[in-house]
């Protein structure tokens, strides 16, 4: 897996706003994750969330006290159990910390046409833009890797961003945990 460094995108700014434009210019990592990142990963997942999905689930789902530690023990399952070998696994990482997470593997439908599946991206809002995104995004499927993935209907701004990386809806839908998602899919034969 290669590492990826994106700069966040220049906008214009007013002047009051240099300090935080410093603060946020400061250059993006994206490298594989590791057992030690586990409760940053967590982080990450418990407040993208609570961001994306606020009004889409359940408050109480969210807000849940035991959420972190749940997702404490996915992710250390995922880094060092032997049923996720085949995953690949990226972290967006700016000054040591983290603010993105992906992870692809085989597809769990046995009947797929595509090689991946993207079970993971997310990036907090505050840093949409600064290309975390997109470099995880390639950190967990290369670009001529057919793949499918869901997304939460309506997150129109996700969905947006996966059409712009290829990925178009084939049509199905399910819904998951009381999330209506569609799917898209990338380089499969139609």
């Amino acid at each position: 897996m290669s590492i990826f460094v994106a700069r966040r995108h220049e906008r214009s700014r007013p002047r009051c706003a240099a300090a935080y434009d410093l603060a946020v210019g400061s250059l993006v990592t994206v490298r594989p994750a590791r057992v030690e990142d586990v409760a940053q990963m967590a982080r990450v997942i418990v407040r993208c969330w609570q961001e994306t999905y606020r009004g889409l689930m359940p408050d109480a789902v969210l807000d849940d006290p035991g959420l972190p530690a749940a997702r404490e023990r996915f992710w250390t399952a995922a880094l060092t159990d032997e049923r996720y070998r085949d995953n690949r696994l990226a972290v967006a990482d700016r000054d040591g910390e983290l603010i993105g997470v992906a992870m692809s593997g085989p597809p769990l439908d046995a009947g797929a046409v595509w090689a991946r599946q993207l079970y993971v991206l997310y990036v907090f809002a505050a840093d949409h833009g600064s290309g975390a995104g997109p470099a995880l995004l390639a950190a967990v499927i290369d670009a001529d890797e057919s793949a499918a993935l869901w997304v939460a209907d309506p997150n129109p701004r996700a969905q947006a961003f996966y059409r712009k990386h290829g990925f178009v809806a084939d049509g199905t839908v399910q819904v998951e945990d009381g999330v209506r998602e569609i799917r898209m899919v990338r380089g499969v034969p139609r």
